[in-house]
């Protein structure tokens, strides 16, 4: 917007520039070509005045007007049948300019060229026989064929007029140039003053679709854009209120129903351990595996409010230490399947990235529950650290049945499950948890093939300074 605003600005005073400036330079244009014509031919009157004079003194004079002229700016050409004809003066080449003077007794003017001039101004000007003290002059044009005893032509060098005529329009274009830089400079000034109130409601905009819903925009500009500014930081306010009393309603619920929930499951056990009937005892393990799934799903409800309220800031974690820790925790589970967990990376430095407390421990823990749950006895789960400058990239890679374009598009979908292989089922959120702890510090997460045909899921953390920076 704001390119547009400067190019439409630019684009008036462009315009302004053309319709003032363009039509005073013709004007002078045409004023320096009717000075200089006027000027010529005055000169070339007096001096077939002198011409036709025909006395001594006059015919004098006009040698001595003739040799006044620079060579390489005029040239005078006269031919005369009185006395005044001498050897000293250039005789003119009989063209058709020459002819009209001599027999029509009409004078001419040819600047050389259609186009503005050529070269020289040739102005040919008759000489009429007169007594020296006749005024009148020949003006272009005119029929005096009476007693013409000759003419004079002024060959006039147009070099010094091409040079004005630069200055006339080279002064316009550059001052245009200059008055065009001050107005895109001014443009750029105004477009980003008037677009300021615009670009504070994207930036409010932008924080809040990255789920910061306590972004507010100032309320400055036109009155326009304070209306609009008043609205969004209103509508803002009550989806923030909304949202915050959604996330403690689920934190509370799902609070309150762990409670109940594992004196179920007590409950279930004891009736279990006093039962000897198979068919009953089967129901009530069924009952139990319901149970421990919907613990697993409140569980999952509970941390998921928590990270969306964004309780705690990321701070620098050795991630080295906390993957061991996880890993320990995790390999006896996975040996009593027969699955290897293995570490792979460089181990120089042990990069640190930034994350909340807790929050990499319960990514690790989803990421590995998954894998380990779709992974086939004797297989192998690979965990990756990879330091790319102020990114680190922790990989997890099983070999299990891997998903397909569409599963991958809704794997971080809430209450979505994938085919697993041990037969549990899980509660949907383990991936929506993981990509909401990973967003919330600044990190991304991604689904692709792993080499051997299985899932690798890339979590991609922020690098930080050794030492806390």
């Amino acid at each position: 917007m704001i390119r547009q605003l400067i190019r439409s600005y630019v684009l008036l005073v462009a315009v302004a520039i053309a319709l003032f400036t363009v039509p005073v330079a013709f004007t002078l244009t045409k004023q320096l070509r009717d000075d200089t014509r006027e000027s010529i031919t005055r000169e070339a009157g007096t001096m077939a005045r002198l011409l036709g004079a025909g006395d001594v003194a006059s015919c004098e004079a006009l040698a001595q007007m003739a040799g006044a002229y620079p060579e390489n700016q005029e040239k005078i050409e006269v031919t005369a049948t009185n006395r005044c004809a001498r050897q000293d003066l250039r005789e003119p080449s009989p063209d058709a300019a020459l002819t009209k003077a001599l027999k029509q007794g009409q004078a001419t003017v040819d600047w050389g060229s259609d186009f503005i001039w050529g070269e020289n101004l040739v102005v040919t000007v008759p000489a009429v026989e007169r007594s020296p003290d006749d005024s009148k002059t020949v003006e272009p044009g005119t029929a005096e064929t009476e007693n013409v005893v000759g003419a004079v032509r002024i060959v006039f060098s147009t070099d010094h007029l091409t040079a004005r005529l630069w200055q006339i329009w080279g002064f316009r274009a550059g001052l245009a140039v200059l008055v065009l830089v001050a107005a895109a400079v001014i443009g750029v000034f105004a477009a980003r003053r008037l677009t300021a109130p615009l670009r504070q409601l994207n930036e409010m905009a932008s924080k809040m679709s990255d789920g910061d819903l306590t972004a507010r925009s100032p309320v400055t500009g036109p009155q326009e854009t304070q209306t609009l500014a008043r609205t969004l930081n209103q509508a803002g306010e009550r989806l923030d209120t909304l949202i915050a009393s959604q996330r403690i309603f689920v934190a509370d619920a799902s609070h309150q129903l762990r409670t109940p929930l594992t004196a179920l499951r007590l409950s279930l056990d004891n009736i279990a351990d006093g039962v000897d009937d198979e068919f009953v005892r089967e129901d009530v393990e069924q009952a139990t595996a319901e149970v421990v799934r919907m613990s697993r799903l409140v569980n999952g409800l509970l941390v998921l409010a928590r990270a969306e309220a964004k309780v705690t800031a990321a701070e620098p974690l050795s991630l080295r230490e906390v993957i061991q820790e996880r890993l320990d925790v995790w390999r006896p589970a996975a040996d009593e399947r027969g699955v290897t967990i293995t570490l792979r990376g460089s181990a120089d430095g042990r990069p640190l990235v930034l994350a909340s407390p807790g929050n990499l421990d319960q990514v690790l823990d989803n990421v590995l529950s998954n894998a380990l749950e779709v992974s086939p006895d004797g297989a192998t789960i690979t965990v990756r650290v990879e330091p790319r400058g102020d990114e680190v990239v922790l990989s997890v890679l099983d070999e299990g049945p891997g998903m397909s374009d569409a599963e991958k598009s809704r794997a971080f979908d809430r209450f979505w499950r994938g085919q697993g292989l041990t037969g549990k089922s899980g509660s949907g959120l383990g991936l929506a948890v993981v990509k909401q702890l990973v967003t919330d510090d600044g990190g991304t997460v991604t689904l692709k093939d792993a080499p051997r045909g299985g899932l690798c899921v890339a979590l991609t953390l922020r690098a930080a300074r050794h030492g806390g920076g």
